[in-house]
């Protein structure tokens, strides 16, 4: 019997549904009803009612999930109690905010996998908000994102680096001045559903800088590649891990007071994976500092 038919089971426990489940494990629907079918088979019992249109957790179902649970934690922790090490067994969740995919993010996932070579990481990448979200219900183990305005007391926020805004330009703009140039060039503009939207919202206006807005763009690295090609210029962290792409571009200094960006990774306190969680903060600072 796999692991992965509890852990689908209570996924739709605490998602309330097949649907969110599904959303939840990245898988169909039809997969979701298909895992719980053979489990059901397997145990001889009736987990769900049926009656209506979306099946519900009987009694049960319900109580069975608390077994489900305790099963889950146990093989999920089996060899750290053993061996006073973050021995993997099953996968690693982890949620990341784009700009970080780009280089941060790979560079320590590939030290991570190099302790744990039998380690199976699910890397999903979204906004700040989103990943926030995506941690509290348990969708994924952690993530690198943005520092949240409000961290609820479940959870585990640990700071890994501060990035400063700057000015993002191709090499065709020899100018130094950011004021001049954000006035008189076309500006992209990140969603104020990114944090670093915001902030460079509040600086512009700070600053009284009006911008001549040609782009509105919800991911940094697509700002980077527009900026690569010179259509416009962008506020952004200087990223402290950046890719080639954005190494090849202009970073030029807003100036005294200017904004940051504390990039940080956050967990549930609880978390069966928080060994492992651990292992990934160190490698992430390790590669920060190189």
């Amino acid at each position: 019997m796999s692991i992965k038919l509890f852990k689908t089971l209570i996924a739709i426990s605490e998602q309330g549904g097949f649907s969110a489940a599904a959303n939840r494990i990245c898988v169909s629907n039809a997969a979701v009803s298909q895992q719980m079918q053979r489990l059901e088979d397997m145990l001889h019992v009736k987990l769900f009612d049926r009656v209506n249109k979306t099946p519900r957790l009987n009694q049960l179902g319900k109580e069975f999930v608390l077994k489900a649970e305790q099963l889950v934690f146990e093989y999920d922790t089996i060899l750290s109690d053993l061996t006073g090490d973050a021995e993997c067994i099953g996968e690693l969740t982890l949620g990341a905010i784009p700009s970080s995919i780009r280089a941060l993010i790979p560079l320590a996932i590939k030290k991570l996998v190099n302790n744990y070579p039998k380690l199976h990481t699910r890397l999903l990448s979204g906004l700040s908000a989103d990943l926030y979200d995506l941690v509290v219900i348990g969708a994924v183990d952690c993530a690198v994102l943005s520092k949240p305005a409000i961290i609820d007391k479940k959870l585990l926020w640990s700071p890994l680096a501060d990035e400063e805004l700057v000015l993002l330009t191709s090499p065709e703009i020899i100018d130094d001045d950011p004021i001049k140039i954000l006035r008189e060039t076309p500006y992209i503009r990140q969603t104020s559903r990114a944090t670093v939207g915001v902030l460079a919202e509040q600086w512009l206006l700070k600053n009284n800088i009006e911008t001549h807005e040609v782009m509105l763009i919800e991911s940094l690295e697509t700002i980077t590649h527009m900026v690569a090609f010179n259509l416009g210029v962008s506020i952004v962290p200087n990223l402290c891990v950046p890719d080639l792409i954005f190494t090849s571009l202009r970073k030029i200094p807003l100036g005294l007071k200017v904004s940051k960006r504390t990039l940080g990774l956050l967990r549930r306190s609880n978390c069966t994976k928080n060994h492992l969680n651990n292992r990934l903060e160190e490698e992430i600072k390790s590669t920060i500092r190189e």
